[in-house]
């Protein structure tokens, strides 16, 4: 569809009428200005109080409800304002999946201790409660998501909750239980485990893979993620996440620095030049 049919795009918008249709009873109006303010990363109070106050709207169109509030919840996510934290938490108890999802990944984004036990709650059972709903396409709760925000989270109290998901028998929840692991941990196997997604099968996969290896600085990735069968792009991001990861900027300590190596001795300018003539192979 061209413009010409009326076609929504980002310059359909300006900031006056995204804030005014923040308010709208439209939930569409709403949807697609929740999309746009997240998008161009409009963090100004009154669009974060619209938001918020989007993550309740119960208007009439019962079936742009929940799709209105996860794209509410995913733009608070974007906009690092401490405000949305709690009412982001209130949405972990939403009767729709995709919603707790948005506002778990948001969450993670956002930081804020008082995440972490609300999460870890959507954790009981463990891996043995961690099974699909009969008649649909996920699992009970968003556990990838779930994980990865207690990584980001740094929720170092809940290790022995998260270990067991490294063996989930889906592929997608056992890599975000790694991820997690190996923010919490630093142990290289989950680190690993990851770049053995790198070289799988479903291409999925390989692509979530490499956001995970770029996100958490793990280095030893690096030639891993330059060989994967991908899209060049998203490799580069993923050696763009490596190269401005704290890991990759802080002290030269030996080990990460000369897996890249194979030299012990090798120090971090070395490494971040590495990386970079990767970057440089792969435009």
């Amino acid at each position: 569809m061209n413009n010409q049919q009326g076609e929504i795009t980002a310059e359909s918008l300006t900031l006056e009428e995204a804030i005014a249709n923040l308010r709208s009873d439209d939930p569409s109006l709403r949807y697609y200005a929740a999309w746009w303010v997240g998008r161009f990363r409009v963090d100004l109070p009154e669009v974060i109080d619209a938001l918020i106050d989007g993550l309740e709207f119960t208007g009439d169109a019962e079936d742009g409800v929940f799709p209105l509030q996860r794209n509410v919840a995913r733009a608070l996510g974007k906009l690092d304002d401490c405000r949305a934290v709690n009412p982001l938490i209130a949405k972990l108890t939403s009767p729709d999946f995709y919603v707790r999802e948005a506002a778990a990944q948001s969450l993670g984004m956002l930081g804020g201790p008082q995440a972490i036990e609300p999460l870890r709650q959507l954790l009981t059972g463990g891996i043995a409660a961690a099974v699909q709903v009969p008649g649909k396409p996920h699992l009970v709760q968003p556990y990838d998501s779930i994980l990865e925000a207690l990584g980001e989270l740094g929720a170092t109290e809940s290790i022995a909750e998260i270990e067991p998901f490294v063996k989930h028998p889906l592929e997608k929840v056992a890599y975000g239980a790694a991820r997690a692991m190996y923010q919490l941990t630093g142990d290289a196997q989950y680190g690993e485990k990851l770049v053995q997604a790198l070289q799988g099968p479903d291409l999925q996969l390989r692509r979530a893979a490499l956001s995970d290896v770029g996100a958490i600085g793990y280095l030893e990735a690096a030639k891993a993620i330059f060989n994967t069968e991908a899209e060049n792009s998203l490799k580069l991001y993923s050696l763009k996440g490596l190269l401005e990861h704290p890991k990759a900027q802080g002290s030269a300590s030996g080990q990460s620095q000369g897996a890249l190596q194979g030299d012990q001795d090798s120090d971090l300018t070395a490494v971040q030049t590495q990386i970079m003539d990767l970057m440089d192979g792969l435009l």
